[in-house]
């Protein structure tokens, strides 16, 4: 017996659960085992990554309000990722315009991108956390990416279900020893293939060489020069083994505070300008250490502001600049416009998106990143100065705006090799604290199933509300009213004027894609990752569909608006016909018989309204009052 018809009754506004249940697994309609086996689809491992646990006959639900349709596969659980392998991806593996990846695929989660892991408990949702009671019949899973991931386990082996739950959980949230992380089975298991031709190869910056090839491709090492002195570490965990610092800076001065104080370079302008990095000097309160650590400092500004070195510019990001409190924040709000389970959730959040999103403050937080990138831009490029980024570590904030700065500026940055190069300069060499930042060892939760940036215990600084039009408003009225009144409104005015007609001149001419590069900061140009927010409108997600489905969706909904348009029309046009009718009625002073439509329309005997002096020059004339009514034809009126 295939299944049975269940009678349903009720009332209420829940919706009907289906009328028809199937007792056949999933797995019993491949009437030939062999045709199973053939369609298995091949996990792909990478060097020292281990397979855990795993699941068959798991469906990946398609994001509906309910688990009804989707891609049966195998689940699976390794030391680095979560893995669905679907029965139909054997196809798309010949595909040679789907995109790849060398790592991860498009059904790939890795361990450290969970942020949230749900189950479904006879259709209420939970978070799951430990050691399970009771097993779920769906799994979510909530990614950092702003993925989520349906997995149906209704047709799976129990024990499977055990197995690949508990072992997602434990994986994902309990904590780990630094030993155990995938990146150390990987780096012994992998090849370690030295690349000698840099500009076709990632570089690593973990030799000295490395730093003397950038040196010489920036054009740089006529004034800086690489060195050694923290070669394995005995200076300070936090610098790389190698760096680069201005050439007359005696090597000795770096070990004095353990590195701190000591400009580090970055990357050279072509013309000569360098933007450099510095870590402050640990705060102290005994005035015999605060004057040493200022003589320190004097003769480190002597240093670079002698010629051959041009002004130097500091830029605190420490205190003029985004908290990373403020970051935490608003990236917490944001997401959460993301991480939607259904259709229903979408649309409701869909009505006030606009507002959720100014109040998450992330899209002003990504463009304050732009401008204070294209403000040092500004400095290197037409005012020839030498920019100083300082931060408490220099290993946060000073990693993102250079990053940002070298993409906007060296083509070399913008290829697929350079920008991986330039993570691995700015991100893995600068000391950036991934394993803190991300909270790899699961070890810094006060909550279960909180985890949040772990972050600096520094105050957090208050920012001044600005909405996310603010800035350009402020041009606007600067422009309107002049310069003294806006003094008013907007601090370091000569800073807004350099910057905006930097800004302005740069993106009034063509575009050199070899060059300068400038993304646009307005407001309005700055969006959001359309392909996660529109991932409810099926239209959006079909495969290799890019501009065509997105101009068929467009096309649809300019027919719906044009649509819209006319009936908005017709209907003015009708009401001014009756507005025209009721008129001429009134006009007409005309009014219907007892009889109408048989008879035809009576005016009214009625006097008009005059003055006086209107009645004397009438004197002589018929009296309006007494004469007979006249009859007008329908077609008249």
């Amino acid at each position: 017996m295939l299944g049975k018809g269940v009678v349903g009754g009720g009332g209420g506004t829940k919706a009907p659960k289906p009328s028809f249940v199937s007792y056949v697994r999933p797995e019993e309609i491949h009437t030939n085992e062999k045709e199973v086996t053939e369609k298995e689809v091949t996990l792909h491992l990478l060097p020292g990554e281990q397979l855990l646990c795993e699941a068959s006959t798991v469906l990946k639900c398609v994001q509906e309000d309910s688990c009804q349709r989707g891609i049966y596969g195998r689940l699976v659980c390794t030391d680095f990722k979560i893995s669905f392998l679907g029965d139909d991806e054997s196809a798309l593996d010949n595909d040679e315009t789907q995109f790849k990846n060398k790592v991860v695929g498009e059904n790939d989660i890795t361990l450290h991108c969970v942020d949230q892991i749900y189950g479904v408990f006879d259709e209420k949702k939970k978070t799951l956390f430990g050691q399970l009671k009771k097993y779920p019949e769906t799994l979510i899973i909530h990614c950092k990416d702003l993925r989520v991931f349906h997995f149906c386990l209704r047709y799976t082996k129990e024990e499977e279900v055990k197995r690949i739950v508990s072992g997602i959980i434990h994986h994902t949230q309990a904590p780990k020893l630094l030993k155990r992380l995938f990146l150390f089975s990987y780096a012994t298991a992998a090849q370690n293939n030295t690349a000698t031709d840099r500009k076709n190869h990632a570089v690593m910056f973990d030799t000295l060489q490395d730093w003397c090839w950038e040196l010489e491709r920036t054009k740089g090492n006529m004034k800086y020069k690489a060195v050694s002195v923290n070669e394995g570490y005995k200076v300070c965990e936090r610098l790389p083994a190698y760096f680069v610092v201005p050439t007359p800076l005696p090597e000795e001065d770096v070990p004095r505070f353990q590195g701190h104080g000591i400009p580090i370079w970055c990357w050279s302008c072509h013309n000569g300008c360098a933007l450099l990095k510095m870590s402050a000097l640990p705060k102290e309160q005994d005035d015999g250490i605060l004057q040493i650590q200022k003589n320190f400092l004097d003769g480190i500004y002597k240093i670079i502001h002698r010629p051959p070195y041009e002004i130097v510019k500091t830029e605190d990001l420490s205190s003029n600049f985004l908290s990373l409190q403020e970051i935490q924040t608003a990236y917490s709000k944001f997401k959460q416009l993301f991480l939607i389970d259904n259709s229903t959730e979408f649309w409701d959040t869909d009505i006030k998106w606009f507002s959720l999103l100014e109040s998450s403050s992330w899209l002003d937080i990504i463009r304050r990143c732009l401008k204070k990138a294209i403000e040092i831009i500004e400095c290197l490029e037409a005012q020839n100065m030498n920019i100083l980024l300082l931060e408490e570590n220099a290993s946060d904030l000073c990693c993102l705006v250079s990053s940002l700065v070298q993409v906007m500026m060296d083509p070399h940055c913008r290829t697929r090799f350079g920008f991986q190069s330039l993570v691995q300069k700015e991100w893995i060499m600068g000391g950036h604290c991934f394993l803190d930042r991300c909270n790899h060892l699961r070890q810094s939760d006060k909550e279960e199933h909180q985890r949040q940036l772990s972050l600096p215990l520094t105050q957090s600084k208050s920012s001044p509300k600005r909405g996310f039009f603010r800035e350009e408003t402020d041009h606007l009225i600067k422009n309107l009213l002049g310069k003294r009144i806006s003094k008013l409104i907007n601090s370091s005015e000569e800073l807004q004027d350099n910057f905006r007609e930097f800004y302005d001149s740069w993106h009034s001419k063509p575009p050199s894609y070899h060059g300068l590069l400038l993304p646009h900061i307005e407001g309005p140009e700055v969006k959001v990752w359309a392909q996660r927010y529109l991932r409810w409108i099926p239209e959006a997600q079909i495969l290799g569909g890019g501009r065509v489905a997105t101009m068929s969706k467009l096309l649809e909904m300019l027919e719906e608006v044009q649509s819209l348009q006319e009936k908005i029309e017709e209907r003015h046009h009708s009401q001014e016909a009756l507005q025209a009718e009721a008129t001429s009625l009134l006009r007409n002073s005309a009014r219907l018989s007892s009889l109408f439509p048989f008879a035809l329309l009576q005016r009214h005997p009625s006097k008009p309204v005059l003055p006086t002096s209107g009645w004397k020059a009438l004197e002589d004339e018929e009296d309006l009052a007494k004469r007979e009514d006249e009859f007008v034809d329908l077609g008249d009126v």
